[in-house]
């Protein structure tokens, strides 16, 4: 886990906003290959959201705890049921977002 500044943190905000969620946190709950297809994903896009659905036996607290505990993911923001993941891409042709992070 990466910590941010604050004003990267309002970049990364700011780029998520108009995006879509990507994953959802289902009735399932966290399993390990759930977080490694998001570590993968995040691995190529650099910025995602995750939607957790209303019948997820866990909570938002939950899941952004286990997946800040488990990965070298950063929750960038929780906006109700949404949170705002963000990681830098390991190969450098996937990132974008990171290069401005590092800018600021």
């Amino acid at each position: 886990m990466e910590n941010l500044r604050g004003k990267q943190k309002h970049y990364l905000r700011g780029a998520a906003h108009n995006m879509r969620p990507l994953f959802a946190v289902g009735k399932n709950g966290l399993t390990d290959e759930w977080l490694a297809q998001l570590t993968g994903a995040l691995d190529k896009r650099e910025l995602i959201k995750v939607n957790i659905l209303q019948n997820a036996d866990v909570s938002t607290a939950e899941v952004k705890a286990a997946i800040e505990a488990q990965t070298p993911i950063t929750v960038v923001q929780t906006i109700g049921r949404v949170l705002v993941l963000y990681m830098p891409a390991s190969d450098a042709d996937d990132r974008h977002y990171s290069l401005e992070v590092e800018k600021l």
